[in-house]
């Protein structure tokens, strides 16, 4: 599963099946079989919408020994302010810290 969010973090959205052959993908690549400049296409035969359930019990820890890429959810109530809110803290929690005084 850590492979399949890898893979979501670039704007996929991919099924666990193709996160098993992402991880066989680095797996070899970092074993030296496949080399730095070789080209290699992973096929993705289905969508992440199919395996929800996987997702969302990823982010939220429900699967032991997995979430090191993990994105838990936020409640936030539904409005735009609220929203705004949990964005601005969020950004502020992330910016870099200045040494400057």
């Amino acid at each position: 599963m850590d492979a399949t969010q890898q893979a979501d973090t670039t704007g996929m959205f991919t099924c666990p099946h193709t996160g098993v052959a992402l991880r066989a993908l680095i797996k070899l690549r970092n074993s030296g079989v496949i080399g730095a400049r070789e080209r290699v296409v992973v096929v993705s035969t289905a969508h992440g919408l199919k395996f929800a359930q996987s997702k969302i019990d990823y982010h939220t820890g429900a699967i032991p020994g997995m979430g090191r890429f993990a994105n838990p959810p936020v409640s936030v109530k539904a409005d735009f302010g609220s929203v705004m809110d949990k964005l601005k803290d969020f950004l502020h929690d992330k910016s870099p810290k200045s040494n400057i005084s």
